[in-house]
């Protein structure tokens, strides 16, 4: 976006509400200008506001990864110095462990109010990546709405549908070819002036095409699926924030095979809310639902109102949350305490040499 473009519109244009404004009430944002994060890059952000659109730098202190800004973010800064002030509060935010060994977190986008989970009518179709993207959502506190694309190529869509269905009777869910203009207005709801959507899911279901259709125009590469298996090669190679003709704002992250959840244990129960109110019945409250008498998850297994398969996704997503979590939190203390040692040893050494 140009600064131009930029100047022509106001801060609600760009997404800011009055939970935004409440926050400037503190000391930290006197004398600033709110800007949006257009784009994250490695010590640099692409802003933009009416009153100002460049990139800047990321000077805010290095203390944990949550206090850094990530794409959609608000911050407020000096209008002389282009120094970031503060982070504004978020209304929602996605984040997940970092893909790979490393225990860290990665922030993937703030402040969406609707997120467009895409997945395909193929091979790639998967319930239990749908619902790791149904927690992330359910715990940011953003709307899902599930997308299943390459509507045109099935024979049969109804499997597809049931079984998004299945996860909560209450989803939305819109079944579309990318590529027909008409399909794409039945996503017009979520899409209306100050909007913010976050398309995720995995390589190859078609959300570069989504991306392209709805800003007309060729953003984003596109690239063929595998005969195979369905699964299509990254396309996508980093997140940015574009508005859309209809006045809303679109964020699009990279495909996201490799999903770790931390910190969803609510987001999970949501998901999976028929199992957790089945778990509150159980005769003991630790029950581990395999062989104690008098658990309510095994009664509903027997009576056929469960399937198997549900609980084994339920039990899996809750020890990975948990195992991801507690790394994240361990690591983050051992760097806490790290500091405090480098702390500690600086303030010796000053000491040392002024008594010198």
């Amino acid at each position: 976006m140009n600064e131009n473009d930029a100047r022509r519109m106001t801060l609600a244009d760009f997404g800011w509400t009055q939970f935004f404004k409440s926050a400037e009430a503190g000391p930290d944002f006197a004398g600033t200008i709110p800007v949006r994060v257009m784009a994250v890059h490695r010590d640099a952000l692409e802003v933009a506001g009416p009153d100002f659109s460049g990139r800047i730098r990321q000077n805010l202190p290095q203390t944990d990864e949550e206090g850094r800004p990530t794409i959609g973010d608000w911050i407020a800064i000096d209008p002389q110095t282009k120094r970031i002030g503060a982070l504004y509060p978020r209304k929602s935010l996605f984040k997940r462990r970092n893909a790979g060994k490393s225990n860290r977190l990665q922030l993937i986008a703030a402040n969406v109010d609707t997120v467009f989970i895409v997945t395909s009518a193929n091979q790639d179709f998967n319930v239990a990546r749908l619902e790791r993207y149904l927690a992330l959502a359910h715990e940011a506190g953003v709307l899902p709405v599930v997308i299943i694309t390459k509507a045109d190529l099935s024979g049969d869509l109804a499997p597809y549908l049931d079984a998004v269905r299945a996860i909560r009777h209450d989803l939305l869910v819109e079944a579309v070819d990318s590529r027909n203009a008409q399909d794409m207005i039945r996503l017009a709801p979520w899409l209306e002036n100050g909007q913010t959507v976050a398309l995720m899911g995995s390589s190859g279901v078609g959300k570069s095409t989504i991306i392209n259709s709805l800003l007309q125009s060729a953003v984003q590469e596109t690239g063929a699926i595998r005969e195979d298996d369905s699964r299509g090669r990254h396309t996508t190679s980093g997140r940015s924030l574009h508005r859309m003709q209809t006045g809303g704002w679109l964020i699009d992250t990279p495909g996201m095979r490799e999903i770790q959840v931390v910190d969803v244990a609510g987001g999970i129960e949501t998901v999976f809310d028929d199992v957790a109110a089945l778990s509150v019945q159980c005769r003991f409250s630790n029950c581990s639902h395999t062989s104690e008498p008098g658990c309510a998850v095994q009664g509903a297994i027997a009576a056929g109102t469960l399937a198997p398969d549900r609980l084994e996704r339920f039990q899996k997503l809750q020890r990975e949350e948990r195992r991801n979590t507690e790394m994240l939190y361990e690591a983050h203390a051992r760097s806490r305490e790290f500091g405090k040692l480098v702390k500690h040893v600086m303030a010796e050494k000053i000491k040392r040499t002024r008594d010198w």
